[in-house]
């Protein structure tokens, strides 16, 4: 189903009329659950201002590849958090076979929150606009909120939702400024058709050795290409493996203190006594959020340094099918994983990239991709986060790893105080929660700020 689009003025807050107008801002995963959210309460008109013509698939799900699966089981990805074979159901009523403990298709997931985002498009009528258009600015008025986009239209909202995703890469500091403007420097492997002209005569260099990095390789592989990949990263750590059959849960202790020690401790010790470590990580997973708001600014720190990366790869983990893809490409000489520091990426004389690593000698690729992942705020803020960031209704949460707020999602800006009426869902809630970029942690974030704006 095509939503429908709005053209021109937005129905919203008008002089004399108490319309009340939530606005959701960003058409992926995040932004489709909050509006499918939003529209089962018939007492708000919502507005979706996101380009997206079938809001929901986003980046992880619209530019997915076959060989692209998710890398959670069906079970943990429905929209319902009351129907946890959702999903499940979905698939079968379409003829496709699905079990809970499956990791399916991210395309297919994609095509599930379309759906989803369609039916309750669907039901609500004439409550729900969707003007096709990017946000440019958000202004707050008396009034609420004035919310401008490129196609020059003006959505007034009591209330507005900010899902828009994770920032932008960060440049790597060892690639000059010389080498980012060149055709072989791709900074964005996920913007569309970015990896379709990187060259098979040479090896190809992917900076980072996270899910993106093991995403990039399967597809820079696929259809019998032979192209070796080299993917570096400063521990050299990639994704453990999903079991192939979930383990029994496992609850312990844990303690919400302080400092960063006793915690890690009392992991080492559950694992030595024997319990699975994935059943581990998972119950830590669970409690994530409130052990990382007792931990100090100082223990955060030290968590970030030097063990994020590890609890990465043992939290963020293949699914089985794309583990043994990796090591079969690994054992073939197509994949090498390896750990360093670069120092220098520079345009080579004949074409392609020159990379040096700290320690070896330079070396010759073909194209170098950037995998790193989601950088720091405010330097990779998106401009319209980036407009709002200096407009002081946005500021960053420590760290910088995304936007400060209050424990229910609203928005603190530069003076320390709550905006009202300013929501964050999505990775963007970084800022303060530690687990807010999976479907289960966005999912409870929209339910909890739809339960909020129920009470207004």
């Amino acid at each position: 189903m095509t939503s429908t689009v709005a053209r021109g003025r937005a129905p919203g807050n008008r002089p004399g009329t108490q319309t009340r107008t939530v606005a959701i801002i960003g058409g992926g995963a995040g932004g489709a659950l909050a509006t499918r959210a939003l529209l089962a309460d018939p007492t708000w008109r919502t507005v979706l201002v996101a380009p997206d013509s079938q809001p929901g698939r986003g980046v992880a799900y619209g530019t997915a590849e076959p060989w692209h699966v998710l890398n959670s089981r069906a079970a943990a990805m429905t929209v319902d958090s009351a129907d946890p074979l959702h999903l499940v159901h979905w698939c079968r009523e379409r003829g496709l076979p699905a079990e809970p403990a499956d990791f399916l298709p991210r395309s297919l997931y994609g095509d599930y929150l379309a759906d989803q985002f369609a039916e309750a498009t669907k039901a609500a009528g004439d409550r729900f606009r969707h003007h096709l258009a990017s946000a440019t600015a958000i202004q707050r008025g008396p009034g609420g909120y004035l919310i401008s986009d490129d196609n020059g239209c003006q959505t007034h909202a009591d209330q507005v939702i900010l899902a828009v995703g994770n920032p932008a890469s960060r440049r790597p500091a060892a690639v000059t400024a010389e080498a980012a403007r060149s055709v072989e420097y791709v900074a964005d492997p996920w913007a569309f058709g970015a990896l379709d002209a990187i060259p098979t005569d040479l090896p190809v260099l992917l900076i980072g050795t996270g899910l993106t990095a093991i995403d990039v390789a399967l597809t820079l592989t696929a259809n019998g290409r032979r192209t070796p990949l080299v993917a570096i990263s400063r521990r050299g750590l990639v994704p453990r493996p999903q079991p192939e059959i979930p383990p029994a849960t496992t609850d312990f202790d844990l303690p919400a203190a302080a400092a960063l020690g006793p915690l890690l401790r009392r992991v080492r010790e559950q694992i030595a006594a024997g319990a699975d470590w994935v059943a581990v990580m998972d119950s830590v997973r669970g409690r994530a959020d409130a052990l990382w708001s007792a931990l100090d600014p100082s223990a955060q720190q030290r968590f970030l340094r030097h063990c994020h990366r590890f609890w990465e790869v043992h939290r963020h983990r293949m699914a089985p099918p794309i583990a043994a893809r990796v090591a079969t490409l690994r054992a073939e000489g197509l994949l090498e994983t390896r750990a360093g520091r670069l120092t220098s990426i520079v345009p080579h004389p004949d074409g392609g990239l020159t990379v040096t690593v700290e320690g070896d000698a330079p070396q010759r690729y073909g194209a170098v991709v950037n995998c790193t992942g989601p950088g720091s705020l405010p330097d990779t803020a998106s401009p319209l986060v980036a407009d709002l960031l200096r407009a002081g209704l946005l500021r960053p949460g420590p760290h910088g790893l995304g936007i400060d707020t209050d424990t229910g999602g609203r928005a603190i800006g530069v003076d320390g105080a709550v905006a009202p009426g300013l929501w964050l869902v999505g990775p963007l809630r970084r800022g303060r929660l530690w687990e807010a970029t999976a479907i289960p942690e966005i999912r409870r974030q929209v339910e909890q700020i739809t339960h909020s704006l129920q009470m207004r």
